[in-house]
């Protein structure tokens, strides 16, 4: 995904935790420097946004010679209309006109039992909290029961 180049340059945080978190993962999967890379997508309009472009990036790769990518999206924990077409299917097509072999995109955890688990964990403690300050809220009350 990406933001207008103005936001980044008044301070939305996007692009910085967006890098650092893919800093992150590339070193838990012990990958070299010139084994990965972070782009941005999903521009529209007239406006520069925060670079290098997903799009500019596989057609340079691909006529440099590269031949095989597969592209991750952390920034979405579920497979929407941006990851399913952009990604998988624009971006691809993209990638192999320019002379590139091997395109795969690696869906977003959906619904796997674990990574729903996981959102429940990360979840709860702030709904808890939330429900708590919503007035008629008794102590004991399940976020259920308020509804």
């Amino acid at each position: 995904h990406g933001i207008p180049q103005p936001y980044a340059d008044k301070g939305d945080p996007y692009p910085k935790r967006c890098r650092c978190t893919a800093a992150q993962i590339a070193q838990a999967l012990g990958l070299k420097e010139d084994e990965w890379a972070i782009s941005f997508q999903s521009r529209f309009g007239k406006q520069e946004w925060v670079k290098p472009y997903t799009d500019k990036l596989l057609e340079q790769w691909a006529q440099s010679g590269v031949e095989s990518v597969q592209i991750v999206s952390p920034a979405f924990s579920a497979d929407c209309l941006e990851t399913l077409e952009e990604l998988a299917e624009e971006n691809k097509e993209t990638f192999l006109q320019a002379g590139g072999k091997h395109y795969a995109y690696i869906p977003a955890l959906n619904t796997r039992p674990d990574h729903i688990q996981l959102m429940a964990e990360l979840v709860t403690p702030h709904l808890k909290a939330y429900w708590q300050n919503m007035p008629y809220y008794s102590e004991g009350m399940t976020i259920r029961e308020y509804r």
